[in-house]
């Protein structure tokens, strides 16, 4: 996300009480990001050795770092104990939340005067609701989201809450990441009852253009829905999973995260996807895999169960046999 205006490295220094600034403390900074999302002008943390190369290589121009790396790219690094705490602590200072108080809608918020309001909506700061757009009651529409032109939101749904992203410390506490990102719904996209959809830790969850939701579904932080996509009751996507254009997942599909599914794949209904699945095909099981192959494995087992005692025997007395002619 951007901040409102740049600010220096050295005014980043002093809000997290940096030990050390390595680097040009002048250099403008725009905006926050996760490691994965960071771009020119974006600062970001990294807190285990396994990653300051990736942070190294990246598009960031300034570190928070547990200690002092060797940049020659003009790169600056902030050192800091824990840089996690220091990384939640600009969000909260360039980010503030206003904690929802009653029903009300967000002076800030832009809302089309053709759009339905139902009694009962919160509407947080800086949303945008586009043209014939409609709000069921009772939704909650927290801040930065933008919904686009003909969208419909179900009853209770919840939109734009925080990412479910924490941090386990050596003492087995742990510690939420604070989410600063949005939420995008565009054109023509229908969202059923009591859904949720959370924003993005410091980037963009979106939904495009003409995708349908059932009701009780769970979208994470960072997840990208294609377009004209069918999401039935109960699915689940957990955070940064990419969905292409035009993907049906039948009820009670569960996704993890940072995946990628093809344009036109299909899941039917309670499979468990732990892998990238290629597009225009149909998948099902737990790990999914292609619904061929894995209704015929069924068939096998079926088949297998009901001949076992036979199986068996017919194992038991090769076996013997064997143990016999050792024997002789």
């Amino acid at each position: 996300m951007k901040f409102k205006r740049p600010v220096t490295v050295a005014e980043i220094a002093q809000i997290i009480n940096a030990k050390q600034i390595i680097g040009d403390e002048t250099v403008p900074i725009y905006g926050i990001n996760e490691i994965h999302r960071v771009g020119q002008g974006d600062i970001t943390f990294v807190d285990h050795p396994k990653y300051f190369r990736k942070a190294l290589e990246s598009l960031a121009s300034a570190l928070i770092a547990p200690q002092p790396l060797n940049v020659d790219n003009g790169k600056v690094v902030l050192v800091v104990d824990k840089p996690f705490r220091a990384y939640n602590k600009l969000i909260r200072h360039f980010f503030k939340k206003e904690l929802p108080q009653g029903t009300f809608i967000h002076e800030s918020a832009q809302i089309h005067p053709t759009a339905h309001i139902s009694p009962g909506v919160f509407i947080g700061k800086d949303v945008k609701i586009g043209a014939n757009t409609i709000i069921y009651p009772n939704v909650v529409i927290l801040d930065n989201v933008e919904i686009g032109n003909n969208v419909k939101i179900g009853p209770g749904t919840v939109i734009g809450y925080d990412a479910f992203y924490y941090k386990r410390w050596e003492d087995g506490t742990y510690e939420q990441m604070e989410s600063c990102g949005k939420v995008i719904i565009e054109d023509n996209v229908d969202i059923g009852a009591n859904c949720t959809i959370d924003r993005a830790v410091s980037s963009v969850t979106i939904i495009k253009q003409g995708t349908k939701i059932d009701n009780l579904t769970h979208i994470a932080h960072g997840v990208i829905i294609g377009e004209n996509c069918l999401i039935s009751a109960q699915v689940g996507i957990a955070g940064k999973t990419i969905l292409g254009n035009r993907v049906i997942l039948w009820g009670q599909v569960g996704i993890s995260k940072s995946l990628t599914i093809g344009d036109d794949a299909e899941i039917y209904a309670q499979s468990g996807v732990d892998k990238s699945l290629s597009g225009k095909k149909a998948y099902f099981g737990s790990p999914a895999q292609e619904a061929r192959k894995a209704f015929k494995q069924l068939a096998i087992l079926r088949i297998l169960a009901k001949y076992w005692d036979i199986f068996k025997n017919l194992i038991l007395k090769g076996n013997k046999n064997k143990r016999n002619e050792r024997v002789v």
